[in-house]
This record gives C-alpha cells, sequence and structure tokens, in this order.
C-alpha cells in the first residue's frame, strides 16, 4: 500500500508534538486516528507516543491530568481545554491477561511491538511527514487483512479483551481475520470470563455501533466462543435490519438475546440502559385492537418504553410498526394516554371528598373512560362521572 504523504494533524496536536520535540524528546501520532485515516474514513483523536517520561510531560505542560499515569499516560490539555494523551514509549514487564506492568526507556519501535494488531502499530511524525510501519501494517489495510502483532497468542494472553477487539475491527472495517490470529483468539476465548464486565460492555457496544453489517459482528462474537461466555442466547440469525442507522446499544441487546435484562446487569450497564430493558420486555409488543383506540389502549400500558418498543419492531422487521401511525395521531392530536394527561388531578378528586386509594383508584378508571373517549377528557364531564360513576 502506499502511505499517504501526510495526515491531517489538528494543530493542538502539532503544537503538543512540537513543544516535544523543541524539548529535545522524540514524539509520533500513534493510535486509531492513523488506522482510520488509512481505511478512508474521517479521523477523531490523536493520541501522542513520546521518549519523554510521564513527570517530564508534566513539566513541559502547564495543564495536565494524570489519566493513566502508572501505565505512561498523562493527559495534556491544548488551549481549547480539549484533553489529549501523551503516553511515554513502553514496554510489557508482566501481564495478567487483564492488566499489564510496564517499563519506560525502550523505543518506538519497541513500543509498537507491543501493541495488538499490526493495524494499530504504526506511526506518523506530524512534523517531518515521516511514518514508521515495522509490522507493515500498511498493508494489511491494503489487503483488509487484521493481524495480530507478532505472535498471536501472545497478544491475547496479554490482554483477553483483545479477542473482543479482533471482532469489532474486523465487523467495523470488513476484514479477514488472518488464520493465525483467528486460530490464537479461538484458543484465548477461554480467558474472556477473567475480563471486567464494564470492559466487555463497552466492546460490545462499540461493536454494535461500528459494524459495517450487526450479522458479522453477531457471527464473529458466536464462533469465538465470547457469546457462550458472556452473551448465553445469542441469536445467531439475526435480521439485516438491525444495521439500520440510527444504532441504540439497548435495543439491539433486546433485539438480540433472549434475556436482555440479565445480560445487560451482568455487563453492568447503568440503571437507565437497564431500565429501558426492562420496560421494553414487560410492555406489550402489539396493540390488542386497531386504529386509535388501540393506539390508546397501547401507549397507556408502554408507557415511556412506547418510542423503544416502536424502533425495537422496526429494527426485527425493516419496516415501522402497522400501529405506528395510530401513535402518531393520537400524539398530534394531545389525547390523552397516561393519568398526567387528564383534565382533573389528584387535587380536583380530594376536593370532590374521595379519600386514599380511592384517588388513584378513581383516576384509573377515568383514564380507561378517556382513552375509549378522547372527547371526554374535560374537566367537568370528567367530574361529572366522578359522581355518577357509569
Amino acid at each position: 500500500m502506499t502511505i499517504p504523504r501526510d495526515v491531517h494533524v489538528p494543530d493542538e496536536v502539532r503544537e503538543i508534538v512540537q513543544t516535544l520535540v523543541d524539548a529535545g524528546y522524540e514524539a509520533w501520532c500513534v493510535g486509531g486516528a492513523l488506522r482510520d485515516a488509512l481505511f478512508g474514513e474521517e479521523q477523531a483523536d490523536f493520541d501522542v507516543a513520546t521518549s519523554a517520561t510521564p513527570d517530564r510531560v508534566r513539566a513541559l505542560f502547564p495543564r495536565t491530568v494524570p489519566v493513566g499515569e502508572q501505565y505512561g499516560t498523562i493527559g495534556v490539555l491544548d488551549r481549547t481545554r480539549r484533553l489529549h494523551e501523551v503516553t511515554t514509549f513502553r514496554r510489557d514487564v508482566s501481564t495478567d491477561g487483564r492488566r499489564a506492568v510496564v517499563a519506560f526507556g525502550v523505543s518506538l519501535d519497541d513500543d509498537l511491538a507491543r501493541r495488538d494488531f499490526t493495524i494499530n502499530a504504526i506511526a506518523y511524525q506530524p512534523l517531518t511527514g515521516q511514518w514508521r510501519d515495522p509490522f507493515r501494517g500498511a498493508d494489511d489495510v491494503a489487503a483488509r487483512v487484521l493481524r495480530a502483532v507478532g505472535t498471536a497468542g501472545e497478544r491475547f494472553r496479554e490482554d483477553y479483551l483483545r479477542v473482543l477487539r479482533a471482532i469489532r475491527f474486523a465487523a467495523r472495517f470488513g476484514l479477514a481475520i488472518e488464520p493465525a490470529t483467528w486460530a490464537a483468539a479461538c484458543a484465548a476465548a477461554s480467558g474472556l470470563g477473567g475480563l471486567s464486565a464494564e470492559r466487555v460492555r463497552d466492546e460490545w457496544f462499540k461493536g454494535l455501533r461500528t459494524a459495517g453489517d450487526v450479522r458479522e459482528l453477531v457471527r464473529l462474537w458466536r464462533e469465538v466462543g465470547a457469546a457462550d461466555v458472556w452473551l448465553p442466547g445469542l441469536d445467531p440469525n439475526p435480521p439485516a435490519s438491525l444495521s439500520a442507522p440510527p444504532r441504540d446499544p439497548v435495543l439491539l441487546t433486546c433485539a438480540l438475546v433472549p434475556d436482555p435484562v440479565a445480560i445487560l446487569r451482568r455487563l453492568r450497564a447503568s440503571n437507565a440502559e437497564i431500565g429501558r430493558a426492562e420496560a421494553a420486555s414487560a410492555a406489550r409488543l402489539v396493540p390488542v385492537e386497531p386504529g386509535s383506540a388501540g393506539a390508546r389502549h397501547w401507549l397507556a400500558r408502554a408507557g415511556a418504553a412506547a418510542d423503544d418498543l416502536l424502533r425495537l419492531w422496526e429494527l426485527s422487521h425493516g419496516a415501522a410498526a402497522p400501529w405506528a401511525r395510530d401513535v402518531a395521531g393520537v400524539r398530534e392530536r394531545g389525547e390523552a394516554t397516561a393519568r398526567k394527561d387528564l383534565a382533573v388531578t389528584g387535587a380536583d378528586l380530594l376536593a370532590a371528598g374521595l379519600r386514599g386509594p380511592a384517588i388513584g383508584e378513581t383516576l384509573d378508571q377515568l383514564l380507561e373512560r378517556v382513552l375509549d373517549d378522547p372527547a371526554l377528557n374535560r374537566r367537568d364531564t370528567l367530574l361529572a362521572l366522578v359522581e355518577r360513576p357509569a
């Protein structure tokens, strides 16, 4: 592959590199932004690798954050107060498959040698336009192949999360995983159970958001053995419609596994994410009757999960739910589908002489009447119904 002569690196990153070089240190752009540039995608954050030790990085820049100092990473805040990670060249001294002990004082090539895949083991010097690609990652980009740096088995044993990263990159960029790398990934899958749930969740969610085809992501998770460990019951034949944007990892998880609430709890998703899955799982998916009345009753049952349920149907069937237009009409007309939409309140019922549980029960009864006939939702009409129940 012909490596491009230059890459657009933001001025703020160039200034960080210039400061390090002016102080007598090597400084290179590394990481995903370079990989994405080679794949022709928009570049995100540029990381910097340097021969300067963390204490020297802190001394050179007025605003820093110790985001991972034990691993050599210092966050440098630029003049816009955006954070950029600056990491000292390092090598692994030891690892337990989840985290590593690192040592500094090594070369750029040594630093690149500890990275996971050749497409991520590339460096670019933005001041000179020089590239460093000791493992021919650019050639693998051109061939659309994912290959581990060095000995694949060693790379995965250093950090078992790399198994899931391999799947994510392959599904995102449409890469074929090199046979030795794939065999090593399958062999390393037994170590996935020792990873933290948070790291696995982040990889699963990132994979769902970025995969060119969600079906390919699912296939790889199943075939490598990761689904058996973390996503039991993962659908082997998901519909193509799951790949339609926008991608919502919570809804996709609901569509892909039989018990999304249990899975999201195990992955330590947020309470809000778990709550969405609970609501979507508990609500009735399809209205029990057609038309506007059915849509109103369905909205009342679905509550806050209504939009998620409509999207789930669309994801699973590749088309809008048959009742979506009726739901839109109910909303456009402002028809009541919850207690809060009624023209009377608990205070009105209290003033009418009701007490205790009777207030809530009466509001529910009035809502049922209004769901059947929206024209009843007037204060005087509802109060009359309270006084003379039908």
